[in-house]
């Protein structure tokens, strides 16, 4: 079997293999082609590529693969010229990406989704949205540091004392975390919101402060996932984050709801009582965000508020995010890779049947099913 690695799109350093993840699956029995540059806005030449043991070629040929590798879909264009026995393992965002998946059922492309990775213990060492998580986390806080006027720790000094930063961070998950460790090494003081109970703890692990808003609805059904709440809890959870969104000096917003906008959680009035000079990072950005005044993408001034959103970090920390994310993928990819290098698609397997999106015309994922397709599954 011939694996096809791709060249990202213009914006997007990453690149979903390095030389040495192309090592460890070509000692699976299969032959990588890789698309010429590919690696170049992570630091990796064709050449390092080539003494990996991968042909380069262009990106015309490095689509006639067997299985297509990228952290982005192919474009439109290209799409239409690939076969149905081909196989796509990029990131699809299927639940918020309905056109797409429509698209592969109609041409009958057998596609799989790295963000549809099951969130379960044996999945952890393919789930590409903890390890991106984990980047966009640690540089939310660094560029938060980047763009305040203050210091983060507290320093006693001849020239008198500095209080340290209050930092919060909204969303208590793998990004979340991550921001709350990093924000508590530059030593500012810290404090957390999420709607699921069992972050309390993990904040707390960190020395962060969680913030608590009684009746939550249970997440335990849900995957890992946040789940939407009940109107009557937004009201009491929006009051007190509001509260504590005024004192804050650096917000770090970080939830998000798969296939849902993102939940509002900073309003305009409380950054207009915000002081002047604090910072707000929107990692929500691409879905609405969680501050309403956050424009994805770009860098906004609101009464001395700096707000920046931006939900592919990731990409600005290319050579490491693309060591977890290939890591990652060559994980999964030795689940459909069977002897002698052929591809081996056990539906069997709960992480393979889950993680595909499409195949041969109709829907695998059941959780992709249930939410595109609720009345008429395909």
């Amino acid at each position: 079997m011939t694996i096809g690695l791709l060249k990202e799109p213009e914006g997007e350093h990453r690149v979903a293999l390095l030389p040495e993840s192309v090592k460890s699956l070509i000692s699976l029995e299969v032959n990588v082609w890789v698309e010429s540059q590919a690696g170049n806005h992570a630091f990796v030449s064709d050449t390092d590529f080539e003494k990996s043991g991968a042909k380069i070629f262009q990106r015309e040929d490095v689509l006639k693969a067997d299985l297509i590798l990228g952290i982005n879909p192919p474009t439109s264009t290209e799409l239409e010229t690939l076969k149905a026995e081909q196989v796509l393992v990029c990131v699809f965002q299927p639940l918020s990406n309905k056109g797409l998946v429509e698209r592969f059922l109609k041409l009958g492309i057998t596609s799989f989704s790295m963000d549809n990775v099951p969130r379960t213990t044996r999945a952890q060492a393919m789930d590409i949205l903890s390890s991106m998580a984990t980047v966009a986390g640690y540089k939310a806080v660094l560029m938060a540091a980047s763009h305040s006027p203050r210091f983060f720790p507290m320093f006693m000094t001849a020239a008198g004392s500095i209080i340290p930063s209050k930092v919060l961070v909204l969303g208590a998950g793998v990004a979340g975390l991550q921001a709350i460790a990093t924000a508590r090494r530059l030593g500012a003081v810290v404090e957390a919101f999420d709607v699921r109970a069992a972050a309390e703890e993990e904040v707390k692990s960190l020395g962060a402060k969680f913030i608590k808003v009684e009746g939550a609805k249970d997440e335990a059904t849900a995957g890992g996932y946040a789940v939407e709440q009940s109107e009557e809890y937004k009201a009491k959870q929006q009051a007190l984050i509001q509260e504590h969104a005024k004192k804050s000096n650096i917000i770090i917003c970080t939830a998000q709801i798969p296939g849902r906008k993102a939940p509002l959680l900073i309003t305009k009035e409380t950054v207009a009582e915000m002081v002047p000079g604090s910072v707000i990072i929107d990692l929500a950005s691409s879905s609405g965000g969680n501050c309403e005044l956050t424009q994805d993408n770009q860098t906004i001034n609101s009464n001395g508020v700096s707000i920046l959103g931006n939900s592919n970090l990731p990409s600005t920390m290319p050579l490491d995010a693309s060591k977890m994310y290939g890591k990652n993928m060559v994980n999964f990819l030795k689940l459909i890779i069977g002897e002698f290098g052929a591809l081996n698609l056990n539906w069997d397997d709960d992480i393979v049947f889950n993680t595909c999106v499409t195949h041969q015309g109709s829907i695998q994922s059941e959780r992709v099913k249930s939410i595109l397709f609720p009345r008429n599954p395909v």
